[in-house]
Formats: structure tokens, sequence, C-alpha cells
């Protein structure tokens, strides 16, 4: 009871002089996350009779502007595949599945072997990710929900050539063992985003381009090429259509524009008559 919004006020000045694990100050959006979660309690003690009001409800925040989405042309996901195909196969494989389920850094660290199933069927239900102070975590995928991607032939053969590789190297491999991994033991999340960065650094791709920008270009593409949004959405592991309404909207541009070409030829016979009309 004692809480006002000015203390929570200072709570977000404060988190906003705080820095993530790369050093940089927290993001505004994650200062509104904090915010939120603490929200999240107090409304529930309002709702208790506790509270007679929510304090972070009269919080003012400061205005986020929603970041545009670097997103790869269909030409540039093509030379990017060609030098994939030149790394080593553990990272091979991995960036091969990124593109083709859209899945996250964390769902695809966490993927083990018995999560594969046949016809290409891959069962996503653990996420692994380093988080600050607390080393490699594993959890739920982000919406606490199993869901089922499936993985092109092409890839499920390398995922093959993986498995033989790990049992070359004398290996006893587990049906609950990590798929991506090495002798040492699972392989580290940040591993597979430093390695594609300077992927992209040699090859002059965008500096805005990110292991994230796999999953956006897999969301965009099944968008421009007829996928519904309710699929598209359940292969991204969303609890519904409005994330993705909200973020790719250059596929629903691109859907508008040929709504309006649906209408030229319905004008058409109209235009030919008003130019009839004034010649005569």
């Amino acid at each position: 009871n004692k809480l006002r919004p000015l203390i929570l006020e200072e709570m977000c000045a404060e988190l906003r002089k705080r820095k993530n694990r790369r050093g940089e100050p927290l993001c505004e959006a994650t200062v509104h996350k904090y915010l939120e979660t603490v929200s999240a309690v107090l409304e529930d003690a309002k709702r208790n009779d506790i509270l007679l009001y929510n304090p972070a409800h009269r919080v003012e925040k400061v205005r986020v502007e929603k970041p545009q989405q670097h997103i790869p042309q269909q030409w540039e996901m093509q030379k990017l595949l060609q030098c994939i195909l030149q790394e080593p196969l553990l990272y091979r494989v991995f960036y091969l599945t990124a593109i083709t389920t859209g899945m996250r850094r964390g769902e695809l660290c966490a993927l083990r072997w018995n999560d594969l199933h046949g016809g290409g069927a891959v069962t996503v239900q653990h996420s692994r990710s380093s988080v600050l102070g607390q080393g490699i975590v594993e959890s739920s995928t982000k919406n606490h929900r199993a869901r089922t991607v499936v993985i092109p032939d092409l890839v499920h053969d390398y995922m093959g050539e993986l498995f033989l590789e790990q049992a070359r190297e004398g290996r006893i491999i587990h049906p609950d063992d990590y798929i991506f991994s090495t002798a040492e033991g699972p392989a580290h999340p940040d591993s597979f985003t430093r390695r594609l960065r300077r992927l992209y650094q040699k090859n002059d791709f965008p500096a805005e381009y990110h292991l994230h920008t796999l999953r956006h270009f897999f969301a965009t593409y099944l968008l421009e090429h007829g996928t519904s949004k309710q699929v598209a959405a359940d292969l991204l592991g969303h609890a519904d259509t409005a994330f993705l309404e909200r973020t790719y909207c250059h596929p629903q541009d691109i859907c508008k524009e040929e709504t309006a070409g649906l209408f030229d030829s319905l004008l058409a016979p109209a235009e030919e008559e008003y130019y009839d009309t004034l010649q005569d």
C-alpha cells in the first residue's frame, strides 16, 4: 500500500542504467516488460482487495518505436545458403534447420535426437538459453507449448550425416542427447550467433542481419507464398496471428497490391468506354 507511481518510475529509471550481457543499455521494451510483471502482481493484489488501485497503471511510459525488421530478399538467402553449405556439418545443419523451420535459437539448441520422428516431423518442446549470472538454462518454449514442425528431406539427410559423424567420433549417442553438440557436450548457443555474424561480415551482408533474421525470413517467405497466417503462426510458435500481423507487414502490402490489381480487371471495361466517349 506504500507503493506510489513515483517509486515505480524510479525503478524504471534504474533499469535503464543496467547493461545487458553484451554491455549495452537495456532497451525500453525490456524495461516495459519488467514494469508489466510488477503490474500483474499489483493487479492481483487489487483484485483481492489488498490494494485500492494499481500504481503501475499511473506510470507514464516512454514511447517505444517499433524497430524495422530487416528481412533478406530471396536472392540474398540463396547467396547465404551457398555460404552455409561450405560450413562444417554441425553449423550447416543448425543454420539450414533455422531457415527451413523458423525455430528460435534456444529451441534449436534444445533439440534432442528423440525429438525427430518419421516423415521429417520434429517436436519442439524445450529451449536452452544463456542467462547472465546463471549460465545455460533450459526451459519450455516461449509460449510454454510444444509444437510440431517438418524439416525438408535435404535437412533430414544432413541430420543423418551429423548423427553418423558423431558416432564416428566414438561417442555413444543416447536418444535424449542433444543434436547440436560436440565431444565436449552441448554446443553453447552463443557459438552459433558469433559464427553466423562472422559469415555475414565475410560475405558482405548487411550489418543489421543476425541469427533471428533467419526466422524473419522463414515467416515472410511463408506469407509471400500463400501460407495462411494461422498455419504460419502455429509453425512459429505464436499463440495467435496478432504478432504475425504486427511484425511482418511486407507480405500484407503485397496482398494489398494484389487486391488492387483485382479491381483493374473489373474497371477495364468501364475505362475503355470512358476513352471511347472522349474520342467521340
